[in-house]
């Protein structure tokens, strides 16, 4: 149709030399000239494709037009609410008076409230005892006629006081139309064939390309926005953090081991057996296969020996040791069985063993210094700043905070002369890097470090403090074990990626951050993070 409309535009033009209404068009397979709003629209789709090749050139003429609402489409159908109350009175004298809830049930409560009122105001009907009746033998229903006309033709010959009332009473609707006048443009002819948009090969060898009309480039137009990739609020937080570690001198860990054992998430790092920690509640175990290898055997005897009788000036947990527990598998619950891993081969050299793989690369200096640039007896310690992000995995509840996986940003400095002093100014200007300048510290209790501390940051829009990490210095029953030296310390610490994303992008429940429930379109615009 839309080619056929095209050419009767262009045959009336050719005729007549302009077309001063559209509206006067009768439209292919229409019975009527394109009078409604909707007729227009359809035109002006053959028009504006007609306009693109310069064919023709138009004008527009606005024009309002009104249409039914839906109850005054019903009202045009069945009648106004004052004439189907006077239809269901009984005549006056012939018949009982019909009560108000006699009328309800008749009519409607809506039509019997309404229309007593309007049938009142026209001396429709009157009261009779305590009933209604017909007060005239006959009426002419204005309200319908004047809304049927509205739906026919869109407007009302009796004037626009009548139009006012029918709108006050939102029985029509005023819509803004338009219709066109036109005239021939400057490349104008009866055919339609289209231009050429492209040229080809075969154009080029026939010669066609010489005689065929070719659609004009619109560089105006815009292009179709590219889809390409978004990082995630997650990524570009993650990208500051590892920003400020490499700045500081730290070596990235590799943590791809989401599976770990019992042994290196809990028992290397003096994590009781009996801790619930460790229970099914707070950890999600692996069925299949249920035992993991077995650690080193010397090293696997000296953690088990120091956590069931004591050594290393430690008194021990006096528990029975349990190798099945040692041996289950599970996804790990932090990023700290890595950095277990990280610091038992970092110790290779200090038992006499050659250090092997990536490990090179995170020891510094060949004479090892302390932290406050003290050299030391070469024993073949090598000082150590590592920091991973990655995830995590607990069996949480999940709700607005918590989710059953998470980030974790963990840093561990081995050196020898440490002190928890070091520890505190460290955090201070690790923190102040991310935008944070109130940090304080509390005491804490961790199974793995001693002293341990919480750390908290000041939230100026919350207006109180809020625990952004925990920290802390490893225990001799940690190292030792491993092989390092007993004057080795080693800081620890740890913080989450989803809090302080949170807290940059105002997102105020994690399953919108990560998750299903995530806008792809959030995503796509959310602004880069800088702390």
């Amino acid at each position: 149709m839309a080619e056929a409309l095209q050419q009767l535009i262009l045959n009336t033009l050719d005729a007549q030399g302009a077309i001063k209404d559209t509206r006067s068009l009768v439209i292919p397979g229409q019975p009527e000239p394109a009078a409604s709003h909707d007729s227009q629209i359809v035109i002006l789709g053959a028009l504006n494709s007609l306009l693109s090749r310069d064919m023709i050139k138009y004008d527009s003429h606005e024009v309002l037009s009104y249409i039914l609402s839906p109850e005054g489409a019903q009202i045009a159908k069945e009648g106004s609410h004052e004439a189907r109350v006077w239809v269901a009175l009984p005549a006056k004298g012939l018949g009982p008076p019909m009560t108000q809830a006699q009328l309800g049930k008749e009519v409607g409560d809506a039509t019997a409230k309404v229309g007593q009122g309007n049938a009142f105001k026209q001396k429709w009907i009157a009261r009779e005892g305590d009933g209604l009746v017909k007060a005239v033998d006959s009426i002419k229903d204005v309200t319908q006629l004047e809304l049927q006309e509205i739906e026919s033709s869109g407007d009302l010959k009796s004037g626009q006081k009548a139009l006012a009332d029918l709108r006050k009473r939102k029985l029509v609707v005023q819509r803004k139309g338009q219709w066109f006048t036109v005239q021939k443009g400057a490349n104008f002819s009866t055919s339609t064939a289209k231009p050429e948009t492209d040229l080809t090969a075969d154009m080029l060898a026939s010669g066609a390309w010489k005689t065929s009309t070719f659609k004009k480039y619109n560089f105006e137009a815009e292009g179709i926005p590219p889809a390409g990739g978004s990082l995630h609020p997650l990524l570009k937080v993650r990208e500051e953090i590892r920003n400020n570690f490499l700045e500081m001198g730290f070596a990235e860990m590799p943590t791809s081991s989401y599976v770990e054992s019992a042994f290196w998430c809990f028992d290397a790092m003096f994590v009781p057996q009996q801790h619930p920690a460790r229970d099914l509640q707070d950890t999600f175990y692996i069925s299949d296969p249920v035992k993991s290898l077995p650690p080193e055997p010397s090293y696997y005897k000296r953690v088990s020996t120091v956590h069931e009788h004591g050594g290393y000036g430690s008194t021990g947990y006096r528990a029975p040791w349990s190798h099945e527990e040692s041996s289950k598998l599970l996804l790990r619950t932090h990023t700290t069985a890595s950095s277990t891993h990280m610091l038992y081969k970092l110790a290779a050299r200090c038992r006499g063993e050659d250090i092997e793989g990536d490990e090179k690369e995170f020891t510094h200096g060949a004479r090892p210094t302390t932290a406050h640039g003290n050299p030391v007896s070469d024993d073949g310690f090598r000082p150590a700043k590592l920091f991973s992000i990655d995830r995590v995995f607990r069996n949480e509840t999940m709700d607005a905070t918590h989710l059953a996986e998470f980030h974790q940003v963990e840093g561990v400095v081995a050196d020898k002369g440490l002190t928890l002093a070091d520890l505190i100014g460290f955090m201070r200007v690790f923190f102040k890097k991310m935008g944070i300048e109130k940090v304080r510290f509390k005491p804490a209790y961790n199974p793995y470090t001693e002293p341990s501390l919480e750390i908290f940051a000041f939230h100026p829009m919350l207006d109180k403090w809020v625990e952004v990490g925990n920290s802390g210095m490893f225990r001799p029953e940690m190292l030792e074990p491993m092989g390092f030296p007993k004057d080795v310390r080693v800081h620890g610490w740890g913080l989450s990626l989803e809090r302080p994303t949170m807290i940059r992008y105002g997102i105020n429940n994690i399953r919108t951050l990560l998750g299903h429930k995530v806008s792809v379109e959030g995503i796509e615009n959310s602004a880069a993070v800088m702390f």
